[in-house]
């Protein structure tokens, strides 16, 4: 298995603060990952207030639901693999604060399938 950490900041502005996204890869030595690998969103919320996460292909896709994230915990959650085309897709990830007002959008990342990306809200 190759691991490639590749470390991205975030500007989350409803958060006020900084949050970051690694991608980890599993893909094979030749660079692809076989289809049957699951891709992985870690989501490691800091913060006091539970979360919706939505993924977002780049430019102009829909938002896709991928669950809860809740306070203080770090959660799992599935890409579904029709969000990601051929070897490197572009996604944004959304996280809209439950009983708040404003959701955050990540900067773009790409994900290959077999990836776990980590997405990090800080607290606020």
């Amino acid at each position: 298995m190759r691991l490639r950490p590749i470390a991205l900041a975030l500007a989350l502005s409803a958060l006020g603060g900084a949050a970051a996204c690694v991608r980890t890869s599993s893909a094979s030595a030749g660079g692809t990952a076989s289809p049957e690998q699951v891709t992985m969103l870690r989501v490691v919320n800091q913060g006091s207030l539970d979360m919706d996460i939505y993924v977002l292909r780049s430019p102009g896709g829909q938002r896709i639901r991928l669950g809860t994230a809740t306070a203080n915990a770090t959660t799992r959650m599935t890409i579904p693999a029709d969000e990601l085309l051929g070897s490197n897709t572009s996604l944004r990830f959304i996280a809209d604060p439950i009983g708040g007002t404003r959701q955050s959008v990540s900067s773009e990342i790409l994900v290959t399938r077999g990836d776990e990306v980590t997405l990090q809200i800080p607290p606020f």
